[in-house]
């Protein structure tokens, strides 16, 4: 498994982690997303062939400016 964090510029209400999550849960080799609302911040575990820029996408089509990205592919 891979898992990638977002950090955003913002998130303004609830009802953006629910918007958010439900999006990307519904892609493809994405096995799990939990969106932080304080941190401002989305943690996903994919599957190793998703690209992280593939959900950066998804989540800029929403109207969210997602500052940083980060991947870290689990060994095993």
């Amino acid at each position: 498994m891979t898992k990638i964090i977002m950090k955003l510029d913002t998130l303004t209400c609830p009802s953006c982690m629910t918007k958010i999550e439900g999006a990307l849960n519904k892609m493809d080799g994405v096995k799990g997303v939990k969106v932080l609302f304080n941190a401002s911040k989305i943690k996903a575990e994919v599957e190793p062939e998703i690209k992280g820029e593939a959900l950066k996408q998804t989540v800029e089509n929403l109207g969210y400016t997602v500052k940083d990205l980060k991947t870290k592919v689990s060994e095993g």
